[in-house]
């Protein structure tokens, strides 16, 4: 095994053209190893020490989440709970508080896991991946970044530098709540974030809704345009409904599909409920499924 420390992206790029497989905080990459999952690679690439790549800044229309920004950070970051505080329940809800400190919001995207919790968050708020190549960088919207589990359109010499989320409107909320078991080190049996816009007399103006680990990826909800216009109770509800319409589950040891079917749909709903309660103004702090007790009790 060979075992490379990049300096630049310029750096990991050429290792990963090479063969190298990059790894910062390696919550994935390792404990898929030690559970027989895939085997190490042959070739790795350290990209933890770019530090480019761990900013949250201002971007162009929006602002820019660095790929190695870890998941402790963003659930108590200012502007990540103030503006995007979907993905800040997310983060909280990220395996345990060790796996939150070195896990990363990059590790997580192109883990490409429908489970994944901080998905369906990005996806609502209309995230876009900003890969780079040798010699090439493009940005490409989450919604097409995810071709199935564990895989992305991103070549294998193609690094994720971090995340475009465009800027959130005025009256604007946004949750994720998820079905859990447990507490720690825990993946969700189902999951769903809303984000909503609230108009001047306090019905929905705009909303999207994306599920998670009821798809082979993370799903957007269709048809949510339909919710403007409605009171936010009315809202949750016609959620609840497109959310279970659309889901195609699968049956494992953690679910059977017909409960993950309806308890998407229990989730969706809660899920637009807090976005409208946040949009007007109530403080629900983050997670979501702590503050208001939903999943697991411990």
């Amino acid at each position: 095994m060979s075992f490379t420390i990049a300096r630049t992206v310029e750096e990991a790029v050429a290792a990963m053209a090479d063969g190298a497989r990059p790894i910062a905080g390696g919550t994935d990459l390792v404990v898929g190893a030690r559970h027989g999952k895939s085997p190490l690679p042959d070739d790795l690439v350290a990209i933890d020490r770019l530090d480019d790549l761990s900013e949250i800044r201002p971007g162009a229309g929006g602002h820019h989440v660095g790929a190695l920004v870890s998941h402790a950070r963003l659930m108590t970051d200012p502007l990540i709970v103030g503006s995007y505080t979907a993905l800040a329940d997310a983060s909280a809800l990220v395996g345990s508080p060790s796996t939150r400190n070195v896990g990363t919001l990059g590790g997580n995207v192109m883990n490409a896991s429908p489970a994944m919790d901080t998905g369906a968050p990005l996806l609502v708020f209309g995230a876009t991946a900003r890969l780079v190549g040798p010699g090439i960088e493009r940005s490409v919207p989450l919604a097409d970044l995810w071709t199935g589990p564990g895989s992305t359109v991103a070549s294998s010499n193609e690094l994720l530098v971090g995340l475009d989320l465009p800027a959130p409107s005025e009256r604007c909320g946004s949750a994720y709540v998820r079905l859990e078991y447990r507490r720690a080190m825990e993946i969700a049996v189902v999951g769903a974030a809303a984000g909503v816009t609230l108009a001047d007399d306090g019905s929905v103006a705009s909303a999207s809704v994306a599920l998670s680990a009821v798809a082979p990826t993370i799903l957007a909800v269709e048809g949510v345009e339909g919710l403007a216009g409605l009171a936010p109770t009315d809202a949750a509800v016609k959620a609840a409904e497109l959310a279970s319409e659309q889901a195609s589950p699968i049956s494992d040891l953690r679910a059977a599909d017909t409960y993950r079917r309806h308890c998407v749909g229990v989730m969706a709903k809660r899920a637009v409920d807090a976005a409208c309660r946040r949009a007007g103004g109530e403080s629900i702090p983050v997670p979501v499924n702590r503050a208001l007790g939903i999943g697991a009790v411990s």
